[in-house]
């Protein structure tokens, strides 16, 4: 069996569970009862629901041999009433479904799976009511509407923005770091904080000229603004979108590739690697924990800011792609960075390259490849205000 993810690793502190409300007597009385087990099968993919009475670490994992999608979920108890075996109807890549207890204190969802018939697939937490979701997306994919005509479903299917025809008018782009934080750097002297800016600026400059967008920066010079400060800009100023542009940096020089995140929790080593070097400047202290946790758990703006994401991931992968076709797309993740909780708005922080790999930090150092990733954010942010009708 080969590990996907573990999910929630943060909730795995009691202080983290007794917050946010974790009964603390022994027993069962400490296990989250699955009181559902749900699925619906779309024309281009098929999302299996599990519904918890409250929040819940889980990990997931896969085998190849037999095709497996296997989800624990860590501390619950089914309730009798759930159905223990499920086969989804027009599906021919998944064959069954099934909830079991593992142990006394765990429970286990097994999708079977054709492998050869699934593109990809995805495990991930919802909120109020809390939810783990399986999406899966065969290989053949239903074409979708021509995109600008009419609201198009995110993953989710329609968003609250998408039915209620919410548009976008004002844009905040957030270069990071700045003044005496110059984020990460190599041994050239190429900054984090300039590379962030300069490609912040052409963005600006792309959707001023082409757009009715209200540009807003967080900073538009080499100055320090707080990390708490940046989001405040945004929601004071009711923006609709808030974009952070970072450049990435790992100790293993070999990593390179673009990748996008929207404010969630994570226990991918990497991500929370990413997490700690970009939040490294925040003032607050573990005696906030609690409430920041709050913030990132109460965040409802979950499933815009990863179809933003995603949009921007897309486009920016493709548009590099043209000219350096061995780019290399890490995806979209959920991650705990600082300069997105708060925000009222969908908000994503993109790595645009890693400063760290020789190759990549070459291609920053040239005007054309950061007019390049400009143009590709340009891009995904337009493809996402067409999602949704409005543009």
């Amino acid at each position: 069996m080969r590990i996907r993810r573990i999910g929630w690793g943060l909730l795995a502190a009691a202080g983290f569970l007794a917050a946010l409300g974790t009964q603390g007597a022994a027993g069962q009385d400490q296990l989250a009862e699955v009181y559902n087990l749900r699925y619906f099968t779309h024309a281009n993919f098929t999302r299996i629901v599990v519904d918890i009475g409250s929040l819940r670490e889980y990990a997931s994992a896969e085998t190849r041999n037999p095709g497996r999608i296997v989800v624990d979920i860590l501390q619950a108890r089914i309730n009798p009433i759930v159905r223990e075996e499920a086969i989804p109807d027009r599906c021919d890549y998944i064959n069954m479904i099934r909830i079991v207890p593992k142990s006394d204190a765990t429970v286990r969802v097994t999708a079977d799976v054709d492998f050869a018939r699934v593109k990809r697939y995805q495990v991930y937490a919802l909120f109020d009511p809390f939810r783990i979701v399986i999406d899966i997306y065969p290989q053949e994919r239903a074409p979708s509407a021509p995109a600008g005509k009419k609201p198009q479903p995110a993953r989710d299917g329609y968003s609250m923005a998408r039915q209620l025809a919410l548009g976008i008018k004002a844009i905040v782009i957030d270069p990071g770091h700045g003044g005496t934080d110059p984020g990460c750097l190599d041994a050239s002297g190429l900054l984090e904080k300039d590379l962030a800016l300069d490609i912040s600026l052409r963005l600006r400059e792309l959707l001023r000229a082409n757009t009715k967008f209200d540009v807003i920066m967080t900073r538009e010079t080499d100055i320090f603004v707080p990390l708490e400060n940046r989001t405040v800009v945004a929601n004071q100023r009711k923006a609709d979108l808030f974009l952070s542009v970072h450049i990435n940096a790992f100790r293993d020089k070999r990593r390179q590739g673009i990748e996008t995140f929207y404010l969630n929790f994570s226990a991918d080593p990497r991500v929370n690697e990413t997490a700690a070097r970009e939040n490294a400047t925040t003032t607050k202290t573990i005696g906030e924990m609690d409430k920041i946790i709050r913030k990132i758990v109460q965040n409802s703006k979950i499933i815009e800011s990863r179809d933003l994401a995603q949009k921007i991931q897309g486009n920016l992968v493709r548009t590099l792609g043209r000219q350096y076709p061995d780019v290399k797309d890490l995806g979209t993740k959920g991650g705990p960075f600082w300069t997105l909780i708060g925000c009222e708005m969908p908000s994503v922080l993109v790595e645009v390259s890693h400063i760290s790999n020789p190759l990549e930090a070459q291609r920053l150092r040239s005007d054309v490849y950061r007019q390049q990733i400009a143009r590709g954010i340009y891009e995904g942010l337009l493809a996402y205000v067409q999602s949704l009708g409005k543009g």
